[in-house]
């Protein structure tokens, strides 16, 4: 009865949905520009990690934590070895290794218990260059007045 009742049922979703985010995914992919979506996914991974090596954090923070990064970092490598990805080899190759690099160092965090610091580092430095400074440089200010005798030396 069991066994019947199994074959019925709908596959299971391999990520649970996650409110709005779920409801307005395919309109905000659409709409935001995808280095702000990367910014955002890397943050939320960042503070995750964060949040994992404090005290007080529960049993399952810290692998909860390292899993959202490595979610993070695995959807980044599709990206980069698939074929419509513009950028060039070299710094294809360079993030892909920095992607290994992620996971290795992920497995010596879980297993050795390696500081978290290491990877925060990382992401931290990707989110900006995902995201570099984008004020407006400011006006230049008055110019300073420069008295005529000044301006031609002396004599």
């Amino acid at each position: 009865m069991l066994t019947a009742a199994q074959e019925s049922l709908p596959p299971a979703p391999l990520h649970r949905p996650r409110g709005a985010a779920t409801a307005y995914g395919s309109v905000i992919r659409g709409t935001e520009d995808p280095r702000d979506i990367e910014y955002r996914v890397l943050a939320r991974a960042t503070a995750l990690l964060e949040a994992a090596s404090l005290e007080g954090a529960g049993p399952t923070a810290l692998p909860a934590a390292i899993h959202e990064n490595r979610m993070v970092w695995t959807a980044f490598a599709a990206d980069l070895a698939g074929e419509e990805n513009g950028w060039d080899l070299v710094l294809k190759a360079r993030l892909l290794s920095l992607t290994r690099w992620v996971f290795a160092e992920s497995e010596r965090v879980l297993r050795d218990g390696r500081s978290l610091r290491a990877l925060c580092d990382v992401n931290r430095a990707v989110m900006a260059g995902l995201k570099p400074d984008r004020t407006p440089p400011a006006p230049p200010g008055p110019r300073a007045v420069i008295p005529e005798a000044s301006r031609t030396g002396p004599g």
